[in-house]
């Protein structure tokens, strides 16, 4: 089934970006329990520094392997990244209702939003031509989803009281704060990543050809 859902694309790629989606999002969620305040900002999770880079993997999978293929391959990193995020949690010494709600949270905000992301990034890198506005968009509209999504269903009416006294505060902060960090830091680094991809599989592809021929 696997090979199915992947046929035509490259099988070591998709698999590298699988995992890449795994390891970030069990980062985050690790990470996520952890707040600082930031003077004349808030409260802010430290995951707002890690998360931006779930959304930009997306717009880097569907353009290197496809829209539908993208699908596949966020599809089959959605339960390992569950199952990732809970053990990291619990592996942290917090009880399992909290280690639970953050996997659960993390698996709809991280199903949801991406799946979304792959139909508005497409959307938009159809629209316009220019690499950089397509991640743009999609960044800012799947951060709001993916942030409210899972700071609502991860903390609201928790155990952890602070937490669940100022999910919607946090959320909200981290939105802004996750849009902040995609566009001055991960998205010039996508634009290079992007541009190193595309030259070495257009390469390998010109060798295969040459390969080939001989």
């Amino acid at each position: 089934m696997l090979d199915r859902l992947l046929n035509g694309v490259d099988k070591a790629l998709a698999y590298k970006l699988m995992l890449a989606h795994i390891i970030i999002i069990a980062i985050s969620n690790y990470i996520v329990q952890y707040t600082i305040d930031v003077p004349a900002f808030g409260a802010l999770s430290i995951s707002a520094f890690t998360f931006p880079l779930v959304v930009v993997l997306t717009d880097l999978t569907v353009r290197l392997v496809g829209r539908d293929t993208g699908r596949a391959v966020i599809s089959l990193a959605f339960i390992p990244a569950i199952i990732a995020s809970v053990l990291v949690v619990l592996a942290d010494g917090a009880p399992m209702s909290v280690a639970t709600r953050i996997g659960l949270g993390s698996g709809c905000a991280y199903f949801v939003s991406n799946l979304l992301d792959v139909y508005v990034f497409q959307y938009f890198r159809e629209k316009y031509q220019t690499w950089w506005i397509a991640p743009t968009l999609s960044s800012v509209v799947s951060t709001f989803f993916d942030t409210y999504t899972f700071f609502f269903t991860a903390f609201a009416g928790g155990e952890n009281e602070f937490m669940a006294a100022n999910w919607f505060t946090v959320a909200t902060n981290n939105s802004i704060s996750k849009i902040v960090v995609s566009l001055v830091v991960i998205l010039p680094a996508y634009g290079v990543l992007l541009n190193y991809l595309q030259k070495k599989i257009a390469g390998d592809d010109e060798a295969n050809v040459i390969k080939s021929s001989n």
